[in-house]
């Protein structure tokens, strides 16, 4: 069976996929998972297609997708917890982000942080500076793993899901969910600000009593 067509910016990716196949894929998602700019997503989906024309092994691709992701999150939250900290300190100042402030940025994604790495991995530029950002904020490297782990393993399940089965219709899908990921960033962000006044609320309690 010949490769598939693929639709919209999709067809950009052919020949690095026809070339370089199961590589391309792990490849791209590896570096764009530590902020490089590239197609992680895009290659992804395309693999997902041509596995639905039996070019390649969904199963293959899923679990290539799966381990490059995380591989590429840990090299950020390296990056982050090697480097970050110390730039944040030495010049957070100068974006009004002093060390108590970043002593409680800390303090609230230590506490919440599972959630914010897992939803990250839907939002395109959350999804690259995830890892960077858990390593700054010196997330515990274990809490990180485990919900980069389960993020990676949902987001990779359903663009790989997607492209399996969609065939033809897949650029409408991905424009349609990727639409709707942004109320999922601004739900996520309601979420984040609720806590932060629940938080404020419940000191302001304490004080008066």
């Amino acid at each position: 069976m010949s490769a598939p067509p693929l639709p919209g910016v999709l067809g950009d990716l052919a020949p690095v996929l026809n070339h370089w196949g199961y590589w391309a894929v792990g490849g791209l998602i590896f570096v764009e998972d530590f902020g490089v700019p590239a197609p992680g997503e895009t290659i992804l989906i395309a693999a997902a297609l041509y596995a639905g024309a039996g070019q390649l092994n969904i199963a293959a691709v899923i679990a290539i997708g799966i381990v490059a992701a995380i591989l590429g999150d840990n090299v950020g939250y390296l990056i982050g917890r090697t480097g970050g900290h110390t730039l944040v300190l030495r010049y957070g100042k100068y974006i009004l982000l002093t060390p108590e402030r970043f002593e409680k940025a800390e303090g609230f994604f230590t506490r919440h942080g599972g959630k914010v790495v897992t939803i990250a991995r839907f939002v395109e530029g959350l999804r690259q500076a995830n890892g960077i950002i858990a390593g700054t904020t010196r997330m515990p490297w274990r809490r990180f793993l485990f919900f980069n782990t389960l993020g990676a393993a949902l987001w990779v399940g359903l663009w790989a899901g997607i492209g399996y089965a969609a065939g033809d219709h897949i650029t409408t899908l991905y424009r349609q969910i990727n639409r709707y990921s942004l109320y999922l960033l601004v739900a996520a962000g309601l979420v984040v600000a609720a806590l932060i006044v629940r938080r404020l609320l419940r000191r302001r309690r304490t004080a008066e009593e």
